[in-house]
Order: C-alpha cells, then sequence, then structure tokens
C-alpha cells in the first residue's frame, strides 16, 4: 500500500508574525503582554534609564520567599528582554538598552550564591545536598 507523502515535498515555511501589520492586543492581565515591555516604542530613540542589579549583601537579609518570588521576577524579565530582543531583530532594530542583560544575569547570579552559602551552613547534610542540587539545576 503506497502512502501519498505529498505533504513531505512542500518548504516549511516559517509565519512572519514580526512583520505583521495586523495589530495584537495585549492585555494587561498576564500572558502574552508578560514577554514585552509594555508602552514602550521599538524606534523610540529616546534614553531610559533602568535600575541596577542586586547585591548580595541586600540578598543577604531577604527571607526564602522573598527569594524566591524574586528569581521568579528575575526570570520574567529575562524572558520579556530575550522575546523583545528576538522581536526586533526580525525587524532589523536593535535593542534600545543591551546592558539590562548583564543586570539581570548578575542579579541572578548573585541569587544563586547567596543561596548556595544558605545551603552550606545547613548541618542537616541531606537537606545541604537536596538544596544544593536545586540551586544547581536553576
Amino acid at each position: 500500500m503506497q502512502v501519498a507523502r505529498t505533504w513531505l515535498l512542500r518548504p516549511l515555511l516559517r509565519p512572519s508574525v514580526a512583520h505583521n501589520q495586523i495589530p495584537v492586543r495585549l492585555s494587561s492581565g498576564g500572558g502574552l503582554a508578560e514577554f514585552f515591555e509594555a508602552g514602550r516604542d521599538p524606534k523610540s530613540t529616546e534614553k531610559i534609564v533602568y535600575g541596577r542589579s542586586w547585591r548580595a549583601s541586600e540578598l543577604r537579609v531577604k527571607s526564602w520567599d522573598d527569594l524566591h518570588k524574586l528569581w521568579y521576577v528575575l526570570l520574567k524579565e529575562k524572558n520579556m528582554l530575550l522575546s523583545q530582543k528576538q522581536m526586533l531583530n526580525s525587524q532589523n532594530l536593535r535593542m534600545p538598552s543591551p546592558e539590562r542583560f548583564g543586570k539581570v544575569r548578575k542579579s541572578m547570579c548573585r541569587l544563586k550564591q547567596v543561596l548556595t552559602e544558605r545551603a552550606l551552613e545547613l548541618e542537616d547534610r541531606t537537606k545541604r545536598n537536596v538544596l544544593k542540587r536545586m540551586i544547581n539545576s536553576m
């Protein structure tokens, strides 16, 4: 029995989402809107000043819950920056503030450093090893 494989011979085409002229409505309640910076025109040339990275000394005084929340805030910021960079690259536009990647990365590394310090202070060896494995997988 011969199966028609004509669909295999067709070239795969990537949808051109970035060049689509249909306006996309992004709700402010999460979802897709969290992957793009709100209220920022990619063609704007004005310089916007952003915050600095977190210091390890500041992170050491935070609770476990605060560090957990901060990790996900930083992860969302990183994903938003990567999505924005991808979108701008597809439109041959430049990233407005590329130094933000370094600030987010530094903060994430320092957060992992503080968590590792806390894990090493634990006396229970099994808890320490479990926590170190969890931190290293981040």
